[in-house]
């Protein structure tokens, strides 16, 4: 309160005084009327001169250098508040603003800021004080500004007496960020930590690790210098050297610590990259003294100076080496541009900058544009009055294009967005008042208010009206993407890898592993399946060996070829196995090459089969021959199988199957054995289809064999069951995604098994189970007898026809004992064909009847 009380006291002195400012109307740099009015301070000039009194009284004294780029700002709220005034955002309710001039100084915005304390519509022009600010209503609803940190804090201090809200649009102290400290300031750019953060990385990113640092001796030089000391260290970045400059202009030793800064930066030969926290009258004389010395390094620029068009049109600037810079977000300021064009439309009776810099303009008549901003600073460091006349105001029209070239976009982009969070505040409190009275609400209710309810997480948040972000709908997250703060600008996005996310999410949730496990439904009904399967071949193996000397068993081939084929079934069912549970490198490249050559050799021995048939009752002697050349068992076995072994080794030599991490699906990894090559698979599954299909022609033509023990049939049946199941499954698992592929294949291996099994030894067990009375060996030779006596006359007659013998065979009584020379060349094959499918039977069927082939069925 004591400094609240001082304050007060130097405001009524200086109201007092015979000084510039000598009524508190003269303070006011512009102003315009409005139901709601809001502050604005802006150093517009660069500083205050001194007092040549001593000791110093309390008077604000005149500022001088005048600063374009400052006066364009001031400008960009005006021309904000205009907007909302010509918008329906406030029907009804005109928004005034009274501006102060800083003059870049603490006390000259302490000033200011008293008198948007002061009560409102009191000619006492007093700050009244109480203990409870709630009901109190002061000069302002609101306050935007200062741009410096420095300024912004000490203002700030005094404006959270009454929770004014006060919005700043450069100041970037990351103190500031502090709602204990400051719980009314708010701002609309970022704080300097993520600046410095970026500065730090780019820095480290560069491969400079010896640097040096410029800053100034304040709250943001000390601030900034001190973030940017720990970022540095954790980028393993060292500093040569830190050098602290005055802060203000109006510090006598400025000049001399920047000839010392200069000449440390010259004995630190080694330093080539020097990071620079200064304002921009601070840089613009560091650059100047630096061209003179012929200094050459890289600049790394602050937001304050790094697009500051007072820098970049220094002479010779680039002398001074490369520069580069931090800058705000910049924003669409193309209405801004058409309201300087305009400028002169604007009211000028209650804005004083709009006459001085008029009177500036007019002194530098006959200057350059690159030149004119130097020059107007130059002019406004002389104490002189101004009389406004109509020459002067012409050429201040015809020099607008000038101040376009001075703006700067982000700067200009924040005012914007400050003056209009502050316009969506008030739309939200006049929803439900009365607000062209004055006393409709008071400051602080406006730091409640907001312009778009807060985006809960889960949410991020969707700029809709014009370009301000203050205004927004809230989105919910996709999927895959999550927000765990409230009011973020933009949803995270998860580690689609190993992570997923919900839309509206507020984690990212771990993708779950996925394969065919074990306990799957499916997997244990495939399972299930395929114990059956090697429980009936182990049944049918026990039946064959009961009945080993029956003629269902001799005829299909004997127990051993029996024994090959009812393995090879049992290792294609096991095979199944390789396909259930976590993938692993063992299990992806056993299963396919168990299964392919296990199915090659129980093809191969089906085939041998398939061959005899079509041997045993082949009638044309050429054929005959060909057929007993070709009819090696074993040789056919051995090199079927062993072309399917050569087929999966170099499989698993050049492109073997491996486990692979399957992450493109949104919510789980699925884990699954990569073939290697689909060529190399697609050849084994071909192989076996070239064989099946061989064995599927040559089973084909012995179709019409005795019934009982026709295996041909059968085979053909099996082999059709065969090609229709892997015919069906290329398109299936071509389509299929996920952790069912595998099971896909095991329903094919299933049905093709269970086929070939069923349809090779079931009817014969059927037979040795249920028929016993024909599987003995005397039913077995009348079987061959009758077939014989059916078929024998057109077998005849078709070997006749291929042997290309010119006479007719007539086939009369088939039991008599004059045959005729074709009937006994028929006869004498016969039993060549019976010798070498039954030898131990071979005598007495000799003897009793024409002697047919026989197949091993």
């Amino acid at each position: 309160m004591a400094l609240l009380i001082i304050l007060i006291t130097c405001f009524m002195i200086i109201l007092a005084t015979s000084q510039p400012c000598q009524t508190p109307d003269d303070f006011v740099a512009a102003t315009s009327p409005g139901h709601i009015i809001i502050g604005g301070l802006f150093a517009i000039h660069e500083k205050m001169l001194s007092s040549e009194d001593y000791p110093r009284r309390p008077q604000i004294q005149k500022c001088v250098g005048f600063e374009i780029s400052v006066f364009l700002q001031t400008l960009a709220m005006i021309h904000s508040i205009e907007m909302i005034n010509n918008s329906t955002l406030l029907s009804g309710v005109k928004l005034g603003y009274e501006i102060y001039d800083t003059c870049t100084e603490v006390t000259v915005a302490m000033a200011a800021t008293l008198r948007f304390l002061s009560k409102f519509n009191c000619s006492k022009e007093t700050v009244e004080f109480k203990c409870d600010y709630s009901s109190y209503m002061p000069r302002v609803k609101a306050v935007i500004g200062s741009g410096y940190s420095e300024i912004t804090m000490a203002v700030s201090r005094m404006l959270n007496l009454q929770l004014m809200p006060q919005v700043g649009y450069e100041s970037t102290a990351e103190i500031l960020s502090d709602k204990i400290r400051f719980p009314s300031f708010l701002r609309t750019v970022p704080s300097d930590f993520h600046q410095i953060k970026a500065m730090a990385h780019l820095i480290q990113k560069s491969g400079w690790n010896w640097i040096g640092i410029i800053t100034t001796d304040d709250d943001y030089g000390r601030l900034a210098l001190n973030t940017f000391i720990i970022q540095a260290e954790a980028n393993n970045v060292c500093i040569a050297f830190k050098e602290v400059l005055p802060a203000f202009l109006s510090d006598n030793t400025i000049e001399v610590r920047i000839n010392q800064t200069l000449k440390k930066i010259i004995l630190e030969a080694q330093v080539n990259v020097i990071v620079v926290f200064l304002r921009q009258f601070h840089v613009f004389d560091l650059f100047n003294k630096a061209i003179e010395m012929n200094i050459n390094k890289m600049w790394i620029a602050s937001d304050n100076w790094s697009t500051a068009t007072k820098i970049t049109t220094i002479p010779n600037v680039k002398k001074i080496g490369k520069v580069v810079g931090f800058t705000f977000r910049r924003g669409n300021i193309s209405a801004f541009h058409s309201f300087l064009q305009n400028l002169h439309l604007l009211p000028s009776d209650s804005n004083k900058l709009l006459h001085e810099y008029a009177m500036h303009l007019s002194a530098c008549t006959y200057v350059k544009d690159t030149d004119l901003s130097q020059c107007i600073f130059n002019h406004s460091q002389r104490t002189l009055a101004y009389k406004a006349n109509k020459a002067i105001e012409r050429n201040f029209f015809m020099r607008n294009d000038f101040l376009r070239d001075y703006a700067e976009p982000g700067l200009i982009h924040s005012i914007q967005l400050a003056v209009f969070a502050l316009g969506y505040a008030i739309r939200d409190l006049c929803q439900a008042r009365d607000c062209q009275n004055p006393n409709a609400f008071q400051p602080w209710e406006q730091i409640q208010s907001k312009c778009s309810k807060e985006c809960s997480p889960g949410q991020m948040k969707k700029t809709t009206r014009s370009q301000h972000i203050c205004c927004y709908e809230c989105e919910n997250c996709p999927e895959n993407h999550y927000s765990n703060q409230t009011d973020m600008p933009h949803c995270l996005l998860c580690n689609n890898e190993t992570h997923w996310a919900p839309v509206r999410s507020t984690v990212c949730f771990e993708k779950e592993v996925e394969y065919l496990n074990w306990n799957d439904s499916l997997a244990i009904l495939l399972l299930i399946l395929s114990l059956l399967g090697i429980i009936f071949v182990l049944v049918v193996g026990i039946i064959f060996t009961r009945n080993l000397n029956t003629p269902v068993v001799k005829s299909s081939g004997g127990l051993r070829i029996c024994y090959v084929i009812l393995l090879c079934h049992f290792l294609n069912f096991a095979s199944t196995s390789f396909f259930i549970g976590e993938p692993q490198d063992f299990t992806c490249k056993t299963r396919q090459t168990l299964f392919g050559v296990s199915f090659t050799l129980c093809i191969s021995c089906i085939l041998t089969k398939s061959l005899k048939i079509l041997l045993a009752f082949s009638f044309d002697p050429k054929l005959q021959k060909f057929l007993k050349c070709l009819y090696k068992p074993i040789l056919i076995i051995f090199t079927c199988t062993s072309i399917q072994v050569v087929i999966c080794t170099l499989w698993l030599i050049f492109a073997a199957p491996t486990v692979e991490v399957n992450v493109s699906l949104p919510r789980v990894i699925i884990l699954e054995c990569e073939e290697g090559s689909i060529l190399a698979f697609g050849t084994m599954l071909g192989y076996i289809a070239i064989l099946a299909f061989i064995c599927f022609i040559f089973a084909f033509k012995g179709r019409k064999l005795p019934e009982n023990y026709n295996e041909a049939k059968f085979i053909t049946f099996g082999m059709l069951i065969y090609f229709i199941a892997w015919i069906t499954f290329i398109p299936i698992y071509a389509t299929t995604f996920g952790k069912y592929v595998p099971a896909v294949e095991i329903i094919v291996i299933l049905i093709s098994n269970y086929g070939i099994l069923c349809c090779t030894f079931f009817p014969k067990c059927y037979v040795i189970i249920c028929k016993q009375d024909i599987n003995t060996k005397s039913a077995f030779l009348k079987m061959i007898y009758s077939y014989s006596s059916h078929s024998v006359s057109s077998i005849a007659m078709s070997h006749a026809s291929l042997d290309s013998m010119n006479s007719n065979v007539t086939m009369t009584n088939l039991s008599s004992s004059g045959k005729s020379a074709t009937w006994q060349k028929s006869k004498d094959l016969q039993a060549q064909a019976f010798a070498h499918t039954s030898r131990e039977n071979a005598t007495s069927v000799s003897k009793t009847l024409p002697r047919k082939r026989i197949s091993s069925i």
